[in-house]
This record gives structure tokens, sequence and C-alpha cells, in this order.
């Protein structure tokens, strides 16, 4: 194992252990909200992932949501689980169209079969994930998280 896929390993295994964003927070008052449930039949792994967006700012009509914060509850595997907390660490700040650009990248990353270098810059953390595209049945367990976000990002628009 290189270096680098260790540095990987540990960041994973970390963010099984703590988890960020477990547990769905009550969502600001005058914030759009949103949920998706997702489940992965093939291992059993669930999740449920809010997403609260805040609007735009007063005079700022062309400008987009911006994501406030991701919370989810699941159960299920280590990558499962520590890709939602990358996810819930990563995302607030984000507008919702560089939400989802993360997204698409992230899937791109993860269905490249080990073709595609992360792009750590845009990926941060997610990119430790880039071992997990090696593994075609572990690349849905990464994304499940990932899935419900999206999908529930595109429901508060």
């Amino acid at each position: 194992m290189s270096a680098l896929d260790g540095l990987y390993q540990e960041v994973i295994l970390d963010h099984a252990k703590r988890r960020s964003g477990k547990g769905l927070a009550a969502p600001a008052p005058g914030h759009a909200v949103a949920e998706s449930h997702q489940y992965n039949p093939t291992c059993g792994d669930e999740i449920t992932v809010r997403a609260e967006l805040a609007p735009a700012p007063p005079g700022a009509e062309d400008a987009e949501p911006v994501v406030q914060r991701i919370s989810w509850e699941g159960e299920g595997c280590s990558i499962s689980m520590a890709a939602a907390s990358v996810l819930a660490e990563t995302a607030p700040g984000l507008t919702r169209s560089e939400l989802l650009g993360l997204i698409g990248a992230f899937r791109e990353l993860l269905r490249s079969r080990g073709t595609v270098e992360p792009d750590e810059e845009l990926l941060g953390d997610a990119a430790a994930f880039a071992g997990v595209s090696r593994f075609a049945a572990r690349v849905k367990c990464a994304m499940l998280g990932w899935v419900a976000a999206e999908e529930a990002v595109g429901r508060t628009g």
C-alpha cells in the first residue's frame, strides 16, 4: 500500500468513527429544507439525508441558495457512513450548483474504475474514496448519501 493509499484509508476510517452531520438537524426558520431516503438492497445500507439551504441574500436575486447544512441518519458499512460524513463537512457554504458539481465530480471519480485521478482541491476529503472506484460493488455504498443529497437539493428548488 502506498503512503497516499494509507492516508486515504485513515481519512475514511476517521469519518466512519466520528460521523460528522449524523442526526437530522432542525432547519433554521426561513431556510429551504428537503430530505431523501436511499436504500442499497445489495448490502442493506440505508440513509436519510436532509439538505438545508439559506435563501439568496436580499438584493441578490440572481444569486443561488447556499447550503447551510447537510445532516443525515443511517446505518451501513464504514464506506457509506464515512462518505456521508465527508459530504456533511464539505457541503456547507456551497451554492446549489456548486454542490451538484461536486456530486458529479465524486460520481465521475467513483465510476472511473481507478482511471481518474482525484482532484483533491475540488473534492477535499472525498478524494479519499478514489480506491473505492476499483471495487464496483462498493461504489454504490460510497454514493448512497451523495445521491440522497443530490435528490434532496433538487427538491429545494
